[in-house]
């Protein structure tokens, strides 16, 4: 069998019933070849599980929750299949939704159109030498694409049943502190400190839009003929109507730098591509958003500080579930060194603004 650039064998442990699949799908894909079924995984991705299925030239992406228990009201896959479903027509860079199903495979999945193109993480594409220029221009892309993201009108779908905008910010703030407490290992200097902080100086929230809230460069894919420009916008678990500056400190939590701790590049394997030069900064990101939405961004400090800390508990929960035997994966058994090194980010960044 051969793979995708993109995709691997599926891990031991995480395989599907590919029988009771194949039946599924056939039952609700029309005009299907007889070639059998054949999954392979992404290779990507520490938190829900992600497979390309295929049964001939018919392809697809399902996703599941991760195995063990999980945190409460997080992987609701039926949530992201209806945010899909409800973004596509409106934000076409969102995947066109196929099916949902709970009961046939051992947890919820649903399957959502395959797209093709090139995803940015720690490397561009063998043989392909990134000018300054073309990195700036990314950066750009990801900026638009965001501020593009925010002006969605979402007053007619059904995200207004799902989404609570009122007060979200305080819910975000005190939620993310307990869901820290719920599944701590380690104490940690600053905590405590951080977290009263926070709960301390949350800002009044500008008027809410549809928010990604897992905005990042390796979850956007770009084409093949020009790697400037965005084809797809991925993992859209995390989606809600919010404050749009949570979701624009959420995605500099991610957008690394070259002057940034080695730990915090590196936390996570090999620093991502936005250390290159012709990347823009966090700060310039920052602005060419203000100037391309218009919004005040005079309180992203606060919001950038919360996205580390957001971070920090992301981790945490997945290194909780590892510590607990819950997972197996060995990459997850020094991700409690890569929490530590959020929170004390977190904890310099609340500093400079007192």
């Amino acid at each position: 069998m051969s793979y995708s650039h993109d995709t691997i064998p599926v891990r031991d442990g995480e395989e599907l019933d590919k029988d009771r699949l194949e039946y599924f799908i056939r039952e609700n894909i029309s005009d299907l070849s007889d070639a059998p079924l054949i999954v392979q995984q992404f290779g990507t991705g520490h938190s829900n599980l992600t497979y390309q299925v295929s049964i001939g030239d018919w392809e697809a992406v399902l996703r599941r929750p991760p195995l063990g228990p999980v945190a409460p009201k997080a992987h609701d896959m039926e949530r992201e299949f209806t945010i899909l479903k409800e973004l596509h027509p409106i934000f076409p860079l969102a995947p066109k939704p196929y099916l949902y199903e709970e009961k046939l495979l051992s947890a919820p999945f649903f399957l959502m159109e395959r797209r093709r193109g090139i995803v940015l993480d720690t490397a561009f594409p063998d043989g392909f030498q990134p000018t300054k220029q073309v990195c700036s221009d990314i950066s750009e892309t990801m900026v638009e694409t965001l501020v593009k993201l925010h002006s969605v009108d979402y007053t007619s779908t059904k995200l207004n049943e799902i989404s609570h905008p009122d007060g979200f910010m305080e819910r975000q703030v005190l939620g993310w502190i307990k869901r820290y407490h719920r599944s701590k290992t380690d104490e940690l200097p600053g905590l405590d400190e951080l977290t009263t902080w926070m709960a301390s100086n949350i800002p009044e929230s500008q008027s809410p839009t549809v928010i990604h809230y897992d905005f990042k460069l390796n979850n956007a894919m770009f084409a093949h003929d020009d790697i400037r420009n965005i084809v797809g916008l991925f993992d859209w678990e995390m989606t809600t109507v919010g404050d749009p500056l949570a979701d624009l400190g959420a995605a500099m939590g991610y957008w690394l730098q070259a002057d940034d701790p080695e730990l915090l590049k590196r936390g996570m394997g090999k620093a991502p591509v936005t250390v290159m030069d012709g990347f823009i900064t966090r700060e310039e990101f920052i602005a060419s958003y203000a100037a391309k939405s218009g919004r005040d961004v005079s309180q992203m400090n606060f919001y950038l500080t919360f996205a580390y800390f957001k971070l920090a508990v992301i981790c945490q929960q997945i290194y909780y579930r590892y510590k607990m035997g819950q997972t197996t994966d060995e990459r997850f058994r020094e991700l409690n060194h890569f929490v530590a090194s959020l929170i004390a980010h977190a904890c310099e960044n609340a500093r400079v603004k007192r």
